[in-house]
């Protein structure tokens, strides 16, 4: 059963997985290379929370609770615990690197999850001591609010491994769904058409992303796609883009947008720096 959740990288995403695992009550140890990184989130997560208590969903007193399951820690050897979530930097060999850095100081059970969004976690898998316990366990941004979770079991995963991911995602409160190792997995292989044929529009001057956006929200979506691209980040966004497109073997209908590689290029990569499609 897993009672302590260590999050590696503290990032948005790392963070705000940090968070959600805390409000229901594991133990919880975040760690960076980077004290700033740490500092950041911390400040981040006590607004949040500040925010939440502002508006009566939680009180004072939960806030400061939820503060102090949290371990701040930039010392790997702190990081012990059941389960391990990986949020770092989406390059391969980073994250086995890490992942056996990690297999050196925790035992042999402790699972090892990836977060990433459209890495082969396979491939991960297999560079890394005791592959059968590394799997995906891929939040989607903000991780204190979205509810799915996707599961990704590689050829090596064992049950024990697939079964602590999926009752720790319900004990968060999320919704676990368990898929295959595959580009994209299932949210962000079905999601490219949404992004790649908004941007083949504006590409083609038929009309501006705002408008694109207003449709698409009028039909029901929550965000267009120009909205919901600058939220998760051009640079990460585009880097799925730019895997999936690799990993199926370069169809043209999933070619990477030259708008969004160029958005990149210049460092417009949405909410947070300020500048994407939109001014923030």
């Amino acid at each position: 059963m897993v009672q302590t959740i260590c999050v590696c990288g503290a990032g948005t995403m790392g963070s705000s997985i940090a968070q959600a695992a805390s409000q229901h009550q594991f133990h919880v140890i975040l760690y960076d290379v980077n004290t700033g990184m740490l500092a950041k989130a911390k400040a981040g997560m006590q607004s949040n929370l500040q925010s939440l208590v502002q508006k009566n969903k939680i009180t004072a007193e939960t806030s400061a609770d939820i503060l102090s399951r949290i371990q701040f820690v930039s010392d790997i050897n702190d990081c012990l615990a059941d389960l391990i979530i990986e949020a770092i930097v989406e390059k391969p060999e980073v994250k086995v690197a890490l992942f056996n850095q990690l297999a050196e100081v925790n035992h042999s059970e402790t699972v090892l999850a990836t977060n990433t969004s459209s890495l082969s976690v396979t491939e991960i898998a297999k560079k890394v001591k005791h592959p059968e316990r590394v799997a995906g366990m891929h939040f989607f941004n903000p991780a204190t609010i979205m509810k799915l979770v996707e599961v990704v079991k590689t050829p090596f995963s064992n049950e024990q491994t697939i079964d602590a991911i999926v009752q720790t995602a319900r004990q968060m409160d999320k919704t676990p769904v368990l898929c295959e190792d595959s580009p994209g997995f299932i949210v962000n292989h079905v999601a490219r058409p949404y992004y790649l044929e908004a941007l083949k529009l504006a590409e083609q001057g038929v009309t501006d992303f705002q408008t694109i956006d207003t449709l698409l929200e009028a039909t029901g979506f929550k965000m267009g796609p120009f909205r919901l691209m600058d939220l998760i980040g051009n640079d990460i966004n585009y880097a799925v883009s730019c895997q999936v497109y690799e990993a199926l073997g370069k169809p043209e209908r999933l070619q990477p947008s030259p708008i969004q590689k160029e958005k990149v290029e210049n460092g417009h990569l949405g909410r947070k720096t300020g500048k994407g499609y939109y001014e923030y």
